[in-house]
């Protein structure tokens, strides 16, 4: 969770001159924008996958830029940004957000409690005032810091419940501030309890969630029959595989997903870039969710709506639904890919210190 008791707000390395620093949601409401957002580890001393996180901000404002610029910009994108290529446009974000982080961290790690981690922010946003001729001119770059406490894995408290809501993003290959503001519709079909809301194209095939990707652990029979997969609990005839939707599906490339994969890769991990289809639930015996905060989160119970037209009524009690749940979460595959992720998040850690010489 995140706290407002260690809460800073900068713009291109400075301190605007608001009343309050806002939340990242406000933040994120208030500008159009690619962004990304990651924690700290190991007492703060650490800064998870930030190599990977700026990979994926430059990767989401070329996106953004060549398929969608008003997600950018307000008005028409320049021309000198239309014309740049993509190797330079990525030294420049990389250069915009490390002078910001140099100038940012040195400030927050006085005020900051010893020890304590931080959940940060980067997002880039265009600025329609900026020099025709000086291209770094055309992003400003805003930085969010507050404290994070993480969250205990494994523990009942902690395990999410999910419910299907909604249809999939629109340019879902690039992570943008205007999707806080999308979402926003969806949250009268909440249920109670329910911590976090699945998106899906036709009520079979679950894409993703609003803040997280969606992993299933799906049992099925050696011969591949998933049938008689669901009706057997004999180990040595049924094995499983780990699911989880494309990215051609329309999903983002979450930096947490892409880990997974390679945790698997490397461990001989079963695993299938496919939706997982609530029609074959049966055969689900995991499921957790990732997002570069939470890092992995067992689920305890998901549920869907009995008819994918209901979805139009005007609040969560006018749907009738019906739910999956998960006995002895979190299951094995669960709990050891969790315990990879942990290992890499000490080995590609980027030292905070960097940011503060």
């Amino acid at each position: 969770m995140t706290s407002s008791s260690c809460r800073f707000l900068f713009k291109n390395g400075f301190i605007p001159n608001l009343a309050e620093n806002p939340s990242v949601t406000t933040l994120l409401e208030a500008h159009q924008g690619a962004y990304t957002t990651t924690r700290t580890h190991n007492g703060g001393s650490l800064l998870l996958l930030w190599e990977r996180h700026m990979t994926r901000l430059s990767n989401s404002l070329r996106i953004l830029l060549n398929s969608n610029p008003q997600l950018l910009f307000n008005s028409e994108v320049p021309f000198s940004l239309v014309s740049t290529k993509p190797t330079m446009l990525d030294s420049l974000v990389q250069s915009l957000v490390n002078d910001s982080m140099r100038k940012v961290m040195p400030i927050v790690l006085k005020q900051r409690t010893s020890g304590e981690e931080l959940a940060i922010t980067c997002l880039v946003s265009g600025n329609v005032e900026g020099d025709e001729e000086n291209i770094s001119t055309a992003f400003d770059v805003y930085v969010h810091v507050g404290s994070y406490v993480p969250p205990l894995f494994g523990i009942h408290e902690n395990a999410a419940r999910l419910a299907v809501v909604g249809r999939g993003r629109l340019t879902a290959n690039a992570k943008y501030s205007d999707w806080v503001r999308q979402r926003k519709q969806l949250e009268k079909l909440r249920p109670p309890s329910v911590n976090e809301l699945l998106l899906s194209n036709n009520g079979d095939h679950i894409l993703e969630g609003c803040l997280t990707n969606l992993f299933v652990v799906c049992r099925k029979d050696v011969n591949g029959d998933y049938l008689k997969a669901s009706q057997r609990d004999n180990e040595s005839t049924v094995s499983i595989e780990l699911q989880t939707a494309p990215v051609t599906d329309g999903v983002l490339p979450g930096v947490l997903r892409q880990v997974i994969l390679d945790i698997c890769s490397r461990n001989k991990i079963p695993f299938r870039e496919i939706a997982p289809s609530w029609s074959e639930r049966e055969m689900w015996s995991e499921a957790f969710i990732t997002n570069s905060l939470r890092l992995l989160q067992h689920v305890e119970a998901i549920q869907a709506p009995s008819s994918w037209e209901s979805l139009e009524a005007k609040t969560w009690r006018d749907v009738t639904w019906e739910e999956k749940q998960f006995e002895h979460a979190p299951g094995r595959i669960t709990a050891l890919i969790q315990k990879e992720i942990m290992e890499m998040a000490s080995i590609e850690g980027y030292p905070v210190a960097l940011f503060n010489d």
